[in-house]
């Protein structure tokens, strides 16, 4: 299948959504506040709310990455590196403030899943963050010679969702407990930002080694 990105790529890629999924932020947040807040049915509402926004970030980043490939092979390895100094930054950034989770106790209890779903959606479509992530991050896995881009992308942009469903339910069963334990863990919390920033990094370094060899 055309589509299917070389096994190794396809490893990395899964473990580096992995820890992206696991580290605290604010569709984490999101998730387990609604559920604390309105019960389990809420939390699932964001999550597929959410979920529904980043396959619209698949399908935009798709289509306009592999563009910019049929445009331009060197401004599509340009963008290739300005990832890497992101990745970089996002290495960074984790080491020096840690993991984003502050739980939101408050609010509306008996707001509409309907309307859980649709500001799930907004937080996604509306997070420069995450448009900056598909951008860059979604790059490093496509060569710029490979005439099937816009399906791999594509392919990955979705597989980053399929892996996140396994991880996110248990999230939202167990939301008390979670969010109790996080925020009792600074410990723990901090080194998962250490290995996302290692991941991360890791990455940043490799990819900067296929450019030295091309």
């Amino acid at each position: 299948m055309t589509f299917l990105p070389d096994l190794s790529i396809l490893v990395g890629f899964t473990l580096a959504a992995v820890f992206l999924t696991l580290t605290p932020g604010p569709d984490m947040t999101f998730y387990l506040s609604r559920t604390v807040m309105a019960g389990r049915a809420a939390g699932f509402a964001a999550f597929i709310g959410a979920s529904a926004g980043l396959v619209v970030h698949s399908t935009l980043a798709a289509v306009g990455l592999s563009a910019l490939l049929a445009a331009s092979a060197t401004a599509f390895t340009v963008l290739k590196v300005a990832g890497c100094l992101y990745l970089l930054w996002l290495a960074l950034g984790a080491i020096r403030h840690g993991s984003a989770f502050s739980l939101d106790r408050e609010g509306r209890k008996s707001e509409p899943l309907a309307r859980v779903f649709l500001k799930a959606i907004g937080i996604n479509l509306l997070n420069p963050k995450i448009i900056i992530f598909f951008v860059t991050f979604l790059p490093q896995f496509v060569s710029p010679a490979d005439p099937h881009a816009m399906g791999k992308l594509f392919f990955l942009g979705l597989w980053f969702i399929g892996i996140s469903i396994p991880l996110t339910i248990p999230m939202i069963l167990g939301a008390d407990r979670i969010s109790t334990f996080l925020k009792s863990s600074p410990k723990f919390l901090r080194g998962f930002d250490f290995g996302f920033a290692g991941v991360m990094a890791a990455f940043a370094v490799k990819l900067v080694m296929t450019q030295g060899r091309s």
